[in-house]
């Protein structure tokens, strides 16, 4: 058995980037710890900002947590840091948010639930922090530097085939003119510097269970929430959709393809 810490910036990141690879390593016996920076209490629902929507997503986070199989869940108690509408770091910001924490102390914090795991792996964001929300970004800073000080020797950057996402939506874009297919360009990770793909299609039912677990985020705003219209899609389609989480591993060699997030061996490449 092995233990493997993903670590995320809010309740329901870890149902939407990683919750297949976390619900199989459960399932095969390894020991899978969820570790979250914040409560999530600045995100967009229907309940106001602050304590009440904290507490509603941390309830949240724990029944999704049970049904992917999670030995633990640790919140190190930052405070969310929000979304400027430009999708830069708000101003209006709580004192504590978490993109203005020191690095060191939170490394720390993080690299203290790493020790004691003995974690085997660790999962972060890559740099841009996917789609570039502060909060990500922040978890790639923290998470870099805990797995330094902690020397868990498998790092992993959550990911998303840049390249299929594009195809993605520009086909979406046909029918939803109002979509900025240029703001895609840069977000997550090309194809060829993914180092891991894992097909998790065996655990789709845990990962739509994960997902409609943070019920708050289905719903709230103007437009359609992207949590919501994932749990439309049909359960044969959904399967194909998200059947296949990604990762990238730094030091191996570009096109490195591999299988199993403790996989350290490139399998030749067709």
């Amino acid at each position: 058995m092995r233990t493997a810490v993903f670590f995320h910036a809010h309740p329901d990141d870890e149902a939407l980037l990683t919750a297949g690879t976390m619900a199989m390593l459960a399932n095969e016996g390894h020991r899978v710890v969820l570790v979250v920076a914040t409560a999530g209490e600045r995100g967009l629902a229907e309940l106001p900002h602050g304590e009440e929507l904290a507490r509603a997503r941390m309830d949240e986070l724990h029944r999704s947590a049970a049904a992917l199989g999670c030995a633990r869940v640790v919140l190190l108690g930052y405070g969310d840091s929000g979304l400027a509408i430009d999708g830069g770091v708000a101003d209006d910001r709580p004192d504590n948010a978490f993109i203005d924490a020191d690095i060191e102390e939170a490394a720390q914090a993080l690299a203290s639930v790493l020790k004691e795991e003995t974690a085997d792996l660790l999962t972060i964001y890559d740099p841009a922090g996917g789609y570039g929300h502060p909060d990500h970004v922040q978890v790639y800073r923290v998470g870099s530097r805990a797995a330094e000080i902690a020397g868990t020797p498998i790092v992993l950057e959550a990911t998303v085939d840049r390249d299929l996402l594009l195809k993605g939506v520009r086909l979406a874009s046909r029918f939803y003119p109002a979509i900025d297919v240029r703001s895609f360009e840069r977000a997550y990770s090309p194809r060829d510097a993914i180092t891991h793909r894992v097909n998790v299609r065996k655990y789709a039912k845990a990962k739509r269970a994960a997902m409609a677990a943070h019920a708050s985020q289905a719903t709230g705003g103007d437009g359609d929430r992207t949590l919501g219209a994932m749990l439309k899609i049909p359960g044969f389609a959904y399967r194909f959709v998200f059947g296949t989480e990604w990762y990238v591993r730094r030091g191996l060699p570009r096109g490195t393809r591999l299988r199993h997030p403790f996989d350290g061996s490139p399998q030749a490449t067709p």
